[in-house]
C-alpha cells in the first residue's frame, strides 16, 4: 500500500485498491513510470458527471466520448441520450463508469510498463 501512497496519493476507494494491486508487482522505477502515464490517461468522476449533466441541455453523449466509447457516444448524441434514459443512468452511475474506465486504463498501462521493462532487460542481457 505504500507504493500507491507514494506514487498516486490522489486516488481513493476502489480505484486505489485496484491500482495498488498492480503496483505491488512493480519495482519503484516501474511504479513511477506507471504513475506518470496513468495520471495523464485516467478520468475524474466529476468530469464524467458534468459532461453527463450537459446531456440534459442538448449535447448528450459527451461523457461517453470522453471515456473513449465512441460508438455509444454517437448513439447518445443522435438519440438525445436514448431519450434521456441513458443520460439519467450515466448521471446516477458516473462513479462506476469512471472506475470501470480507469481500471481498464490501469491494466493497459501496467501491461505496457511491464513490456517496456522486460524489453529493456532482454536488450541488456543480449549486450552482455
Amino acid at each position: 500500500m505504500s507504493k500507491i501512497l507514494q506514487h498516486l496519493p490522489e486516488l481513493e476507494g476502489d480505484e486505489q485498491v485496484e491500482v495498488a494491486r498492480l503496483l505491488n508487482k512493480m519495482t519503484d522505477e516501474q511504479a513511477e513510470h506507471f504513475a506518470r502515464i496513468y495520471r495523464s490517461r485516467r478520468r475524474e468522476p466529476v468530469h464524467i458527471l458534468i459532461l453527463a449533466a450537459v446531456g440534459f441541455i442538448g449535447a448528450a453523449g459527451l461523457q461517453r466520448l470522453y471515456m473513449e466509447e465512441f460508438a455509444l457516444g454517437l448513439v447518445y448524441l443522435f438519440t438525445g441520450g436514448l431519450c434521456l434514459i441513458g443520460t439519467i443512468y450515466d448521471v446516477i452511475k458516473y462513479e462506476d463508469l469512471a472506475l470501470r474506465y480507469n481500471r481498464n486504463v490501469a491494466v493497459e498501462v501496467a501491461g505496457t510498463v511491464r513490456q517496456v521493462y522486460s524489453d529493456e532487460t532482454d536488450a541488456d542481457e543480449a549486450q552482455d
